[in-house]
């Protein structure tokens, strides 16, 4: 551990972790975003996750530069996982929030959410993100102003009804640490899309929520290469598979009592799911295929509920055995919701 200011023992407001690997052509614009709105409540950590680049240099330079807020944890490449598990062990804010060094964060959202935070006593905060996709003027905001009550402390039943494509992304999640230390978050490393798993799994232990209805995450999309390009996530279909599969036996849904934040879950899943299952539907091979009934045989087999709610979702039910019709409109689906949200 490299670059690190002397640690008193002094709970910070909040943790930003932020995993760096060969980040050099855009962490700066990343952490000069949370710098421009930190104090010294507020903590950043940054992740040299076996960079091959100027990353390293870069890092020590902010923490040297950074007013004894920046730290560095240089580690060999572990993955996305890997980084945010690192900092999570160490991090000394009261919160704890990811934000990716090829993304950056509004300065104004961010002093709003801090002024929050600092006031606050709950479990999760949530907050808008924005797709900021190359190329494109008009950036999809997604926001939850229709489901969540704003600026009070919520319990679950106080919660709406989330809308399609509108689910609670780690983009839009600033977690107490506390709940991600006690529900055992230990994220797969060399392995990608964990964000799921990180917004997910800690999900069961969240018992009282804040909204803040600002564009704080501005979340960057449409590089070539990047984990979530279409034809990424085809080659890499088989983590999206694991992690998918993670989210179905890390989380006992029964276990749930309030059918609110069961049914939030739910969606959750059965988005994820879905994009597991038209991505397979898009390679249209015969491996894929196989994959497609796999992925069905393991959620009936061994989650029921998961199961049953998926089987009357329309989404899940069109994938489950589309044909040459059901191909065709989901592929069209896919093409809609790409074109509205921006994504891939």
């Amino acid at each position: 551990m490299n670059g690190i200011p002397d640690r008193v023992g002094v709970m910070k407001t909040i943790t930003f972790a932020v995993p760096c690997y060969n980040s050099e052509q855009f962490m700066a614009k990343c952490l000069d975003s949370l710098l421009a709105c930190a104090s010294s409540d507020v903590e950043i950590i940054i992740v040299n996750d076996g960079s091959t680049d100027a990353t390293e240099d870069i890092a020590l330079g902010y923490a040297r530069d950074g007013g004894g807020i920046v730290s560095v944890i240089n580690q060999e490449n572990r993955g996305h996982g890997g980084a945010i598990n690192s900092a999570l062990r160490v991090a000394q804010g009261k919160y704890f929030k990811v934000i990716d060094s090829d993304d950056f964060v509004e300065e104004a959202a961010c002093h709003e959410l801090l002024d929050a935070l600092r006031t606050l006593d709950i479990d999760l905060a949530i907050t808008n993100y924005v797709y900021e996709k190359q190329g494109k003027k008009r950036k999809k905001v997604i926001h939850y102003e229709n489901c969540l009550p704003q600026r009070r402390i919520l319990t679950w039943d106080d919660v709406g009804r989330f809308g399609v494509g509108q689910y609670l992304l780690m983009h839009a999640l600033t977690y107490r640490t506390a709940v991600l230390r006690d529900c055992g978050l230990e994220l797969p490393e060399h392995t990608f899309y964990v964000d799921n798993l990180f917004a997910y799994v800690p999900m069961p232990q969240v018992r009282t929520l804040y909204y803040l209805n600002v564009d704080f995450y501005r979340y960057s999309i449409g590089v070539e290469g990047q984990s979530v390009a279409e034809k990424t996530m085809l080659k890499r279909i088989d983590q999206q598979i694991a992690v998918n599969q993670a989210m179905f036996s890390h989380v006992d849904i029964d276990a749930v009592d309030n059918v609110k934040q069961r049914d939030c879950l739910l969606h959750y899943l059965e988005i994820i799911t879905s994009v597991t299952l038209i991505l397979l539907v898009l390679a249209h091979t015969p491996e894929a295929d196989v994959k497609r009934e796999q992925m069905w045989a393991y959620i009936e087999k061994g989650y029921p509920t998961q199961y049953e709610f998926l089987c009357h979702g329309f989404p899940s039910r069109l994938l489950r055995n589309p044909g040459r019709v059901g191909r065709a409109v989901a592929v069209g689906m896919y093409q809609v919701a790409r074109g509205l949200y921006g994504f891939n």
